[in-house]
C-alpha cells in the first residue's frame, strides 16, 4: 500500500528553496572574496537565486546590475561555477545567469513617487506618474 505525505507537493517546492538559498550564499560569499581583486564587484549585492525546475540554470539576482559589473560577473563565471560545484552535491551544477532583481528598482520607483509626493505637499500623484 503507497503512503501519501500529508503535505502534497510541498516536498520538491521546500528542495528548491533549499537549493536557492544554498546557492545564494555560496555566490554571495565567492563574490565576497573576488571584490577584493576586482573592485567592479565591490558593491554587488545578492538578493536572491531562482532555480528552474530540472536545476540546470539558476538565475542569480542582484541588487543592481551596471555593465562593468556585468562584464566582471561575466569574466568570473567559470569560477562561481567551479565553486558551487565544489560546494554543493548535486548532479549537474546549474549554470548561472545574472540579473538585475526586478523588486529593487520597483521599489526605487515607488520611493521616487512617494519622494515627489511629498514635495508636491498636495497628495495627488503628477499627471506623468499615473
Amino acid at each position: 500500500m503507497a503512503r501519501h505525505r500529508a503535505t502534497g507537493g510541498a516536498a520538491p517546492y521546500a528542495r528548491s528553496l533549499r537549493v536557492n538559498e544554498v546557492l545564494r550564499q555560496i555566490v554571495a560569499e565567492e563574490l565576497e572574496r573576488l571584490a577584493d581583486a576586482d573592485e567592479r564587484l565591490r558593491l554587488v549585492t545578492v538578493t536572491s537565486v531562482d532555480t528552474t525546475a530540472d536545476l540546470r540554470t539558476a538565475t542569480v539576482y542582484l541588487g543592481s546590475l551596471g555593465d562593468d559589473v556585468a562584464e566582471a560577473l561575466d569574466e568570473r563565471r567559470p569560477q562561481l561555477q567551479r565553486t558551487v560545484g565544489q560546494q554543493v552535491r548535486m548532479k549537474r551544477t546549474p549554470k548561472l545567469r545574472f540579473a538585475a532583481d526586478p523588486a529593487v528598482s520597483a521599489g526605487e520607483r515607488v520611493e521616487e513617487v512617494l519622494r515627489r509626493l511629498h514635495r508636491d505637499g498636495s497628495g495627488r500623484p503628477e499627471p506623468d506618474e499615473e
